[in-house]
């Protein structure tokens, strides 16, 4: 499927670390996405899931999940 994603975490950027370098070990980022790359939203009836087949690319819903789960653990509202 075709989805707008991110550069891969170790990937090398400007500077000499990787954005993995720059998360702890033991942070609960590694544990949410852990448990979402686990799940099957197609089989968990995620409507949205499917790209269409023309237009922009969507963001990759996984990544959609991780974000709001992130943002609610640590009380970041959104509009």
């Amino acid at each position: 499927m075709d989805f707008i994603s991110g550069e891969h975490r170790e990937q090398i950027v400007l500077l000499p670390n990787t954005t993995e370098d720059y998360i702890e070990k033991n942070s609960v980022v590694r544990v949410i996405d852990a448990f979402i790359n686990s799940l099957d939203l197609l089989e968990m009836d995620f409507v949205r899931y499917d790209p269409n087949s023309t237009g922009r690319p969507m963001y990759d819903p996984k990544d959609m999940l991780k974000l709001y789960i992130y943002g609610y653990m640590n009380r970041i509202r959104t509009s």
